[in-house]
């Protein structure tokens, strides 16, 4: 696929946020999200848990592929999220797809609330 293939399908924005610690004006310690960077990502489908012929829980899954840069391969699947349409995925694994720097793919699961 020519690169300005994959480009092209990179059509949804997924907003990166990461889990910081701080400390209010009485010293309690606090823990908030705050947005580390918002790109242009390709959404693989979603999927749910089968065990046989029957469907024991929807689990959705979604699998984002977004261009390599620094600030998106400093993240990690822990102490990060990704927010994507109103909802909140939690970070499963992050793919460096075969340490090119040319891609990053990140399987997240929906948070439930």
């Amino acid at each position: 696929m020519k690169a300005s293939g994959r480009i092209a399908r990179k059509n949804v924005r997924i907003t990166f946020q990461k889990n910081e610690a701080y400390s209010d004006v009485y010293r309690n310690r606090l823990q908030r999200w705050t947005e580390v960077i918002t790109c242009s990502a390709y959404a693989d489908t979603y999927a749910e848990q089968e065990h046989g012929d029957e469907v024991i829980s929807e689990e959705q899954r979604v699998t984002f592929e977004t261009r390599w840069c620094p600030e998106l391969a400093a993240v990690t699947s822990t102490g990060y999220r990704v927010l994507f349409r109103g909802e909140i995925y939690n970070i499963l694994s992050v793919d460096p797809m075969n340490y090119q720097k040319q891609a990053l793919r990140f399987t997240c699961r929906k948070e439930t609330r």
